[in-house]
């Protein structure tokens, strides 16, 4: 049994589990973050692997999805074991599938409804309405309508263009609505969620960081007993949350390794491994930069420079290893959004976007066990549970930073000159933000090397250097991410300062793009 099984395994006496199946919705992951977020264990699955086993689930939601349920090729799990058995609510396509195929009717939406709607003709009496006015605001998006409800159906809601925009099935705790109550725009969409949750469903809110840090906790002793621990630590939030868990946990048989793989911001290298030194963690730096660069050389692809920088960290994560005796698993900050297995509007996996350094298991050569403690958790999570661990706020709110550091960060070719660059102008950058009062109104922010020249002057003299663009982003765990709209006065400065400092570079742009379409990192 892994480490996720037995973690679930703590919270089935409570039966305190809600399943969400997803059908390929682009919020799917924003439905499991709003069920947390009323402190309720949730997880998701595909909803062509609906698990075998489903005693340790109290109820079960049902994505949207691309797909209409009209078309042949669209997701048909079989409900058998759900439907009329657990508490169910059906969201957007869920609400369409019920209908289209235990009764009513479906077919295309004389006028596609999309956007801002109002429900009205509520059904305040039933308890899946409790607290909601008339007139409150929802998010649709769909091209299908309920034409007839299914059999045993009894509307609860409309709008002004869809008839049925919310129902109950008589006889079971099964719920269906067109809308999407998880998006930010549904105004009581938390509240709708909850009545469904916890005053229809009967879960208990007892998903907390204290509940989780405790339990987590008595299970890695358990499951480590006196066995050592390796651990890879970057500097980042997740690595180090899951640090101080191990520590709590078991103590100095958690052996902690920060490697400096050339590619980290100024100075980060001495200045973190300081603040773990007096976290009390067991830490060894290693400073490998010149092995990671000289594999870089040359390399311009991003996918195959992460591929490089991946492989040449564990060559030295295995070297470091091997000089901590008898190290029998492998610690890892891996969170929830790394690992899960979403679908496709083909209904297939996802497809890949870019390779993540924390998922894709270990070569054979290491022989050595996985835990990751926060596999669960989603990027916010994980703050709030290092929150309850008092761990300091400036670590906690530390922007995110790729695993493969600079290096995604330096488009074309890596050389210690563009490393060293970049290295300046980020610290102007990120410097600038804190000091400006900006940095924790910012999720994440950096520079980007651009493998242009552009014509400038300085002086009298006519240059012909590089280009920087600078990207910051908010957002809440990077699914989707806007660009800030950063003052004009800091951004002027900033760029006067890069262009004056920074030799090398006579330009500097900012990057207003969107995710999506863009990504944040542009490798």
């Amino acid at each position: 049994m892994g480490f996720l099984d037995s973690l679930i395994l703590l919270f089935l006496p409570m039966q305190n589990n809600v399943l969400i199946l997803d059908f390929g919705s682009q919020y799917t992951q924003l439905i499991a973050r709003r069920v947390r977020e009323l402190n309720i264990f949730c997880e998701i699955k595909p909803f062509n692997r609906l698990p075998e086993d489903l005693t340790a689930y109290k109820a079960v939601i049902l994505s949207g999805s691309p797909f209409s349920v009209r078309a042949d090729d669209a997701p048909h799990p079989d409900l058998s074991k759900i439907k009329g058995k657990l508490p169910l609510l059906a969201v957007c396509y869920g609400a369409q599938y019920l209908a289209h195929f235990f009764g009513g009717v479906v077919a295309p939406s004389n006028t596609r409804e999309y956007g801002r709607a109002r429900l009205s003709s509520i059904d305040n009496k039933d308890p899946f309405f409790k607290d909601i006015q008339e007139g409150t605001q929802v998010w649709m998006s769909h091209s299908d309508t309920i034409r007839e409800l299914p059999t045993g159906a009894v509307r609860l809601a409309r709008t002004q263009d869809v008839l049925n925009a919310a129902y109950r099935i008589e006889g079971e705790h099964t719920y269906a609505i067109q809308f999407h109550p998880e998006v930010y725009h549904t105004t009581d969409g938390k509240q709708i969620l909850e009545n469904f949750l916890v005053h229809i469903a009967g879960l208990e809110q007892s998903w907390t960081p204290d509940a989780f840090v405790e339990a987590t906790v008595e299970d890695l002793k358990e499951k480590i007993g006196t066995d050592k621990v390796i651990l890879g630590l970057s500097g980042g939030v997740d690595s180090t949350v899951a640090a101080v868990l191990l520590h709590k946990a078991i103590g100095k048989q958690l052996h902690c390794i920060f490697v400096n793989n050339g590619l980290l911001r100024k100075n980060e290298f001495t200045e973190v491994l300081d603040q773990y030194q007096h976290m009390g963690l067991n830490v060894k730096g290693v400073d490998a930069s010149a092995r990671f660069l000289k594999a870089l050389e040359g390399e311009s692809d991003p996918e195959k420079k992460r591929k490089l920088i991946g492989g040449v960290f564990i060559d030295v994560f295995d070297d470091e290893a091997h000089k901590v005796e008898d190290a029998k698993w492998l610690g890892q900050g891996t969170i929830y959004p790394d690992v899960i297995e979403s679908v496709s509007a083909t209904g297939g996996p996802s497809a890949t976007i870019k390779s993540h350094h924390n998922v894709g298991g270990l070569p054979d050569f290491m022989k050595l066990k996985v835990v990751e403690p926060l596999k669960m958790l989603f990027k916010d999570e994980v703050r709030r549970v290092g929150a309850s661990m008092d761990l300091e706020p400036e670590r906690l709110g530390r922007h995110p930073f790729p695993g493969p550091g600079l290096a995604i960060r330096i488009l074309g070719d890596i050389t210690a000159e563009k490393v060293a660059i970049l290295q300046e102008v980020d610290a102007i950058f990120i410097n600038g933000l804190k000091e400006w009062g900006l940095y924790d109104k910012v999720w994440q922010a950096g520079a980007i090397l651009l493998p242009v020249q552009s014509v400038g002057v300085m002086g009298d003299e006519r240059t012909y250097e590089k280009c920087v663009a600078l990207r910051a982003v908010e957002s809440t765990d990077g699914m989707t991410a806007d660009w800030v709209n950063l003052p004009y006065e800091f951004l002027q400065k900033t760029s006067n300062d890069i262009i004056n400092k920074v030799p090398g570079v006579n330009r500097v742009v900012y990057d207003i793009s969107s995710k999506p379409p863009a990504t944040i990192e542009w490798e």
